[in-house]
């Protein structure tokens, strides 16, 4: 009879095990969901396409020709400045860096630059191709345009400086968190959480259930994402919504 001669090689084959230590194993993006710590007002009538805190103050842009708007103020209460946009501009994603606030427009075909104290418009900067969302990564803009890549920018003369491929399309709405871009995926009520150093998704969050079926009947999708500084929290809103849900990201079963 032949002998079986058991050796480290064949122990591995038959018990299908390997040194490869658990931790190394890719598990897939981490699947969270929103944990509601407060509910707030929002102005039911805001076509929401951008929104950050900068200290105290919750910056808010919205789209729609003759209705687009820019405000900020204190988070659930009326604003305390506030611009509107001509006519036939369609706004869309903002972000916040210092004395200075850039406003992205749809199909317009330029960014504005404005005072962030007043909104007032110090320029106009023309770029290629649609504007959706827009944040900042210490030195740089992040900026999506419905595609599956994220456009980095210089935050003086906004012109390009690289692009990075998530691998979802419709990126929309987003919001910087260190290395991590958030990232509102447009006609879902997902969120990616995206880490720019090692470019890959590292966080999918289910946003659904935030509105009741009587609320959703009125309002329009998920967009809307702002981190509250100096917290693990997120404020999130929609277009049209009525109401804006301060959370946390907690693992979904």
């Amino acid at each position: 009879m032949r002998k079986l001669i058991f050796t480290p090689l064949l122990a591995i084959a038959l018990c299908g095990c390997s040194n490869t230590p658990a931790s190394s194993v890719d598990t897939g993006p981490q699947r969270l969901r929103p944990e509601i710590v407060r509910v707030l007002p929002h102005d039911v009538t805001a076509f929401t396409e951008g929104l950050e805190f900068a200290g105290n103050t919750l910056f808010e842009g919205t789209g729609l020709e003759r209705k687009s708007v820019v405000q900020a103020g204190p988070a659930g209460e009326a604003p305390t400045v506030k611009a509107a946009l001509s006519p036939e501009i369609f706004g869309e994603g903002i972000t916040v860096l210092g004395p200075k606030l850039w406003q992205l427009t749809w199909r317009n075909g330029y960014a504005i630059e404005r005072d962030a104290a007043t909104l007032a418009e110090l320029r106009r900067v023309p770029y290629q191709g649609e504007g959706w969302g827009l944040c900042h990564q210490r030195d740089r803009l992040v900026m999506s345009n419905g595609s599956d890549t994220l456009t980095f920018r210089d935050p003086v003369t906004f012109a390009v400086t690289g692009t990075v491929r998530v691998g979802h399309t419709q990126l929309n709405e987003l919001e910087c968190v260190g290395d991590d871009v958030y990232i509102n995926v447009w006609q879902t009520d997902r969120i990616l959480r995206f880490n720019l150093p090692s470019a890959r998704v590292t966080g999918e969050i289910d946003a659904s259930g935030l509105l009741t079926a009587g609320e959703r009947t009125a309002a329009d999708v998920l967009n809307g994402i702002a981190a509250v500084p100096g917290s693990d929290r997120f404020v999130l809103t929609g277009k049209l919504w009525p109401k804006m849900f301060e959370v946390r990201f907690v693992p979904n079963p």
